[in-house]
């Protein structure tokens, strides 16, 4: 048996956590890790986990009675906030009808319509139930398709992806950066067969020039770029001016796809995402998170000559018979019908500007170092005084001030991730008074960080 408690920072148990605690050795039982996914075991900052009982808004509610702000946002997802009223009215309504079908509904038609609305690299979409999933699809996707000059023997097995941007956990992206551009990546996971690990090539992200040795390396052998055009699985990092572009224009030039992972950023940014906000189109986008409305859906989507080459039109064989289920896609509709009708993304930067110069001045304030990186509605805090342009500074970060920190927030009624690679989420429904806490309890907090040695 596996035993954990949720402990303080000093590793003593709190009385704030006992039930918590309790519920993680039992889960501990039967579940590997006490979890269903790792980053929730809060192994990243040596603490036990929060077991939640409900939310609402803002605020989330543990099973000991406690109650947080919540930045985490189930991840990303909550950009209404928790359990919005004409979310749940349209879910209720749903279900009233049946929860599968595994078959055809028009509320899958009207959420992929509403997807091509927003973004103008996609004329179709393929409706799946996790961004993994979506990811998956599209490297497939690229893989088989190919321009009509190179004709059915096209050989173009490499994909690029960016070393520290997350893609799911597919057996083509869990690796890490091989000894060389020429031997692609290696395993990083249990389970992943080299042969499969060598066609991944790992480059640092923001870094133009990788880019085009890679390029010069595997020359004709491309068959995608993936990336986060704004990273946010090692923390938030945006794009360097001009990145982007470059990636779409080696693409180009090699007759390449270009894959962006907007599970993220999709909605998020902008009602059409990072491509919106920087003018860089996707041959293929990767939808998930706020797409689902809280529940489990994704999608890719992209021009109707590559997406026509799914099955049952083209060979790439994909299925999935939760796909388009009808309480997801209710939950899907409902949401980007909010975002695209309500002033929200003005309302989203206003709040996380606030919260931005908040942290900033605060931590300036107790003489902490650190740097914050801001796109949107996203935003993580790094504890250095160097700028964070990729994984490599990233890593470099004081990760030990980060669990302090979190730890104390946590205290506090802060809800962070707890992992120092992550982001923090602004929803609709932080309010001024929410920031104005979350300030204050980040003042206390970085004051008692300056005064530890």
């Amino acid at each position: 048996m596996i035993e954990r408690q949720r402990t303080d920072y000093r590793g003593q148990m709190t009385e704030k956590s006992n039930k918590s605690a309790q519920a993680f050795a039992e889960a501990c039982n039967c579940l590997p890790g006490g979890v269903n996914s790792p980053v929730r075991a809060f192994g990243g900052v040596d603490i036990g986990p929060v077991f939640v009982a409900g939310a609402k808004g803002s605020k989330i509610h543990d099973i000991d009675g406690n109650e947080y702000i919540d930045y985490v946002g189930s991840w990303g997802p909550m950009i209404l906030g928790h359990a919005h009223p004409e979310v749940l009215k349209a879910i209720g309504a749903a279900v009233e009808k049946g929860t599968s079908f595994g078959a055809p509904t028009l509320a899958e038609t009207a959420l992929a319509k509403k997807i091509i609305a927003a973004f103008d690299s996609i004329e179709k979409v393929r409706l799946v139930s996790s961004g993994t999933e979506a990811v998956m699809t599209a490297i497939r996707l690229a893989r088989a398709y190919t321009p009509k000059k190179y004709g059915r023997f096209a050989n173009r097995p490499y994909i690029i992806k960016m070393a520290g941007c997350y893609h799911g956990h597919s057996d083509s992206l869990l690796v890490a950066a091989g000894s060389g551009l020429a031997e692609g990546a290696i395993a990083s996971s249990g389970g992943v067969p080299d042969s499969i690990a060598k066609l991944t090539v790992v480059i640092p992200y923001n870094d133009i020039e990788a880019a085009k040795a890679a390029f010069g390396t595997h020359k004709g052998k491309i068959a995608a770029v993936l990336v986060e055009p704004v990273a946010a699985n090692m923390g938030v990092v945006p794009p360097v001016e001009g990145y982007l572009q470059t990636l779409r224009n080696l693409c180009d030039q090699d007759d390449s796809l270009l894959i962006f992972d907007e599970v993220i950023t999709g909605f998020r940014l902008a009602l059409g995402g990072a491509q919106e906000l920087f003018g860089v189109k996707a041959d293929i986008t990767c939808l998930g998170k706020i797409i689902g409305g809280g529940l489990p859906a994704a999608a890719l989507g992209g021009r109707a000559d590559i997406m026509d080459m799914l099955a049952p039109t083209g060979p790439v064989y994909q299925a999935g018979t939760l796909s388009g289920n009808p309480i997801a896609t209710a939950a899907a509709n409902a949401t980007l019908d909010i975002l695209t009708k309500e002033d929200c993304y003005r309302r989203l930067e206003s709040s996380a500007a606030m919260l931005e110069a908040g942290l900033a001045d605060a931590a300036k304030e107790a003489g902490i170092a650190v740097t914050i990186n801001r796109v949107g509605s996203i935003m993580s805090c790094f504890f250095t005084e160097r700028e964070v342009r990729n994984f490599a500074d990233v890593q470099s970060t004081n990760i030990k001030r980060f669990k302090r920190f979190f730890a104390e927030m946590l205290e506090q009624g802060i809800y962070l991730a707890p992992s120092a690679y992550e982001a923090m989420f602004v929803s609709l429904a932080h309010s001024k008074a929410d920031i104005e806490k979350t300030i204050e309890a980040a003042k206390s907090c970085f004051r008692k960080i300056k005064s530890e040695k």
